[in-house]
């Protein structure tokens, strides 16, 4: 396996090698699939997705697991996702699509508290805002707006418990994955601004039974349909973010890859090898994918973040402890933003350090699992989150 360009998690299970013209080079990707002849180029971050390294790579002769730039405005634009959500019938909020100031606060007067603020455009996870404080509603949409080519989408609020389901999809034909619930505000009790995801878990006990089912008939298949019609037919895996409403399942956002934390729980319990599963997505076969295998077991994983994430992250700061996490039964330590010293030393490297990942026989088992793990590690002015599926373990979770 080659990863490019890789961590020095990474490095240890895999042969990783550098992008001198970065991740959005497709030119670069399709010459180092040349160099160790591969059989599947697997695209991972939203940005090279966005600016169509995909296809690069795949007019290159490769299989490609990731969509195309266009297929992938599913998550480049929430206003050119609410376009097709509407076309294809999809249950979402209500919203509007802002370009100035004055259609901001018409819009939030119309909509009402609690507000939602979104930036049309990525943001690595950081581009909305949930707030009853109509000022700092429109200050972060101010801030979208200033940007080149700026707009917000205003949303209505949805209330009950949020759900995050991965769908493998090859244009035609969709799979989906076992859904999972993440936690995106930075502190506990769901306090404080929107991040990446700080922690998430799988499975969801609480949830319908029939709710996987009802959301591949109601929105995967529909969506994936209506881009096919429009041309632009969707490979790769399509995050779904619902709202849980008591009016429904109500789609909050879509994203065009996996997205962590959440992947880290889900594939933690998928027994069914993903690689093959990827490949028949890239070559149009997942027709011929059986029923998927899951491990009956609970995963949790909890992220460590850097001092002052989300804000501006210090970097630079050593990490220790991540083998004695390991030493925890059923542990193991997923790096995401780390890197080394010129000495050699594991260091912080961005916001989101570290996922520990636990798995138990029961919910119970595998968060004292995931936090006795994290309880070994030291990183200086780091911080997680110590309430990660707490409200699950409780049986505080309930659909209306």
């Amino acid at each position: 396996m080659v990863v490019a360009p890789g961590n020095p998690g990474m490095d240890a299970i895999a042969l990783c090698e550098p992008l001198p013209a970065g991740l959005l080079d497709g030119e670069g990707v399709a010459e180092l699939a040349r160099h160790h002849g591969v059989d599947l180029v697997v695209i991972g971050p939203e940005a090279p997705l966005v600016a169509g390294v995909a296809d690069v790579v795949r007019d290159a002769g490769f299989a490609v697991f990731g969509p195309s730039a266009e297929a992938a405005r599913l998550e480049g634009s929430k206003a050119f996702a609410k376009e097709v959500m509407a076309a294809a019938e999809v249950p979402t909020a209500l919203a509007r699509v802002c370009t100035t100031v004055d259609e901001v606060a018409e819009a939030l007067d119309a909509m009402g508290a609690p507000y939602v603020v979104k930036d049309d455009g990525l943001a690595a996870g950081k581009g909305v805002v949930v707030t009853d404080d109509r000022d700092a509603a429109l200050a972060h949409a101010r801030g979208c707006l200033a940007k080149d080519d700026g707009r917000v989408v205003i949303e209505e609020f949805l209330d009950g418990p949020e759900v995050s389901l991965f769908v493998l999809c090859d244009g035609v034909d969709v799979v989906p994955l076992a859904p999972a619930q993440d936690f995106k505000r930075v502190f506990d009790q769901d306090r404080g601004p929107n991040t990446g995801g700080m922690g998430a878990y799988s499975p969801l006990d609480w949830a319908p039974p029939t709710m996987v089912d009802e959301l591949v008939t109601r929105v995967a298949q529909p969506t994936v349909d209506e881009m096919r019609r429009r041309g632009t037919p969707f490979v790769g895996v399509l995050f779904i973010g619902l709202a849980l409403t008591s009016r429904g399942p109500r789609v909050i956002e879509f994203n065009a890859r996996f997205g962590d934390p959440e992947t880290q729980v889900v594939l933690a319990r998928l027994q069914t090898p993903l690689g093959g599963l990827l490949l028949s997505a890239a070559t149009g076969r997942l027709a011929e994918v059986g029923a998927l295998h899951w491990s009956p077991q609970h995963a949790v994983t909890v992220v460590v973040a850097s001092h002052n994430y989300p804000d501006t992250p210090r970097t630079g700061d050593p990490i220790t402890g991540i083998e004695d996490a390991t030493e925890v039964p059923s542990v193991y330590v997923l790096h995401a933003g780390t890197g080394r010293a010129d000495d050699g030393t594991l260091v912080s490297a961005g916001g989101r350090v570290l996922s520990v990942v636990a798995l138990g026989d029961s919910l119970t088992q595998a968060r004292e699992r995931v936090y006795e793990g994290i309880g070994s590690i030291e990183l200086d002015g780091s911080h997680h989150r110590t309430d990660i599926a707490l409200a699950a373990e409780r049986d505080e979770l309930h659909v209306g």
